[in-house]
Order: C-alpha cells, then structure tokens, then sequence
C-alpha cells in the first residue's frame, strides 16, 4: 500500500521507508548487472559525462517504485535532471536517486559502482541506500542506525550488522576519488602529513568512514547532491559528518545558487569521527 505520508517522521515510518529503498536498490542492482555482463554502448551527456543503458534502466526501476509507493514525495534523479526534467524547488522532503554512481568504473569494468537512494529532509540526508550490486554489499542508514547487509548472487539479503565510525587513529586512513582528483584534493592530503591513501570510485567512499575502515573523505572537485546524498546518510547514521570547509553540514536542495547548477554541492570533507 503505497505510503502518503510527505513528513513521515516516527520509527516505524523510516523502517518502512528504508525497507522500500532497499528493495529497489536491490532490483535496480540487478538491472545494472544485466548490462554489466553484457556489451553496451557508452553515450555522451551534454556535459561530457559517460550515460549507458545501466543507467537508464536502473533510474527507470527506482522511479517508478519511489513514486508508486510515496506518490507525495518529489524526486530528483540525475538522469531525470540531465533532461531538464527536474523540479525547481522540490520542497522539505523529497528522494534524491544516482541510478549508477561511478559509471566510469562501470565503463571500465571496475566494481567499486553503486546505486544510491537517499531522502532528504529539512536539507538533510536521513534515509539512505548505497548498493555495490558487484560486489553484493548494501549500506543502509535510517537516523540512529546504520547497517551493511550481504546480498546473494539472487539479490536476496543473506545477513545484516550494524557498522559504526570509529575514532580516528594515525596514520589516519583517506580515501579519495580514482576518477576525481585535482590539486586542492592532494594539496590537502599532503598537508595532512602521513596517510594511508585509499582510491575507491563512487559513494562507496562514504561507506568505508561509516564502516570504520577509514577516517576521512575530502572531496574538493565538483559533486551532485544525487552522488553524496545516499552515502552521506548512511555516514550519518553511522555517527560520522559530512561538512563543507567553513565547518557547516553539507545540505541538500540547494536550487538557485548564484553562479551554480541547481543541486551542485561545493567543497566538503566527510569524516567518520570529530575525535581523535
């Protein structure tokens, strides 16, 4: 029964809502190795940026489930969005979805690829799914409770535990964008003194702070909600932060910024703890 709820805010509400995530990342997971598996095309979006029919399909799933089950709740999808078709201002509450974060790995034949579900509210990420359908880990968030949950090679849940951040330790461990990088990127890890440098593609990064196996996440090249938003909640739930660099949270449904893309994120450095 779909759920109308456009504020829904008990308990019960977001594991009903997170469970509904979970299933269509799962099934969008699916459709993303059908393609993976396969020879495919690889087209070009006006901003240069690799599209495949993984994705197209992926966003279709996730889309219709989303608005099947809560027909109140806008969505922003980066597919939907690279079409024009994208609301303007989509209010307090609404579903940001990346059918495939990390195409280019996708393209590439790498697994660290992911599909990302996230609710927003008041400009935070709450809810929020990450699923690395090649390696069959999901990541999932709700507020006060994070989780990675093994899948099976059906795209069944096999087994699920709790994962928190843990305080940081030296050498501190960071992980960064393989596709990604730029100066401001390696100027501040450099300045960080000695690391432990992790590449990881797409928002599996945030998923590694959440996890406790690494610590920190400076991303100073250019993102879009729908690539942070998922992965930030699951961060989040875990008892990290994820902050731009005068020191606030990152927020979510930003339209209209001067000078910016509707939905572009600035500068930001997730971390699994402020400890340490």
């Amino acid at each position: 029964m779909p759920i109308n709820n456009t504020t829904p805010a008990a308990a019960s509400d977001d594991i009903a809502i997170l469970a509904v995530l979970e299933s269509l990342a799962l099934a969008a997971g699916r459709a993303v190795m059908a393609v993976f598996h396969c020879d495919f095309e690889v087209e070009r979006k006006s901003d240069a940026t690799p599209v495949t029919e993984a994705d197209r399909a992926a966003e279709k799933i996730i889309l219709d489930g989303l608005r099947r089950a809560f027909p109140g709740i806008p969505c922003v999808a980066e597919e939907e969005s690279s079409q024009g078709l994208c609301p303007s201002d989509p209010g307090k509450t609404f579903f940001l979805v990346d059918p495939l974060d990390g195409t280019r790995e996708f393209v590439g034949r790498r697994g660290d690829f992911t599909v990302n579900v996230a609710l927003i509210r008041g400009g935070a990420p709450e809810i929020g799914v990450v699923y690395a359908p090649a390696s069959r880990k999901c990541f999932a968030g709700r507020p006060g409770r994070a989780e990675e949950i093994i899948v099976s090679p059906d795209y069944e849940e096999v087994a699920r535990r709790s994962i928190s951040v843990r305080e940081s330790r030296l050498p501190l461990t960071v992980v960064a964008s393989r596709s990604h990088s730029n100066p401001e990127t390696e100027r501040y890890i450099r300045d960080l003194g000695t690391v432990e440098l992790v590449s990881v593609g797409s928002s599996l990064k945030f998923c590694m702070l959440a996890a406790g196996e690494a610590d920190l996440y400076p991303r100073f090249s250019r993102t879009m909600e729908w690539d942070t938003a998922a992965g930030d909640a699951v961060l989040r739930a875990a008892g990290g932060s994820t902050r731009t660099l005068d020191g606030k949270p990152l927020t979510y449904g930003k339209c209209r910024q001067a000078g910016e893309a509707d939905y572009a994120n600035p500068s930001f450095i997730a971390a699994g703890s402020d400890k340490g």
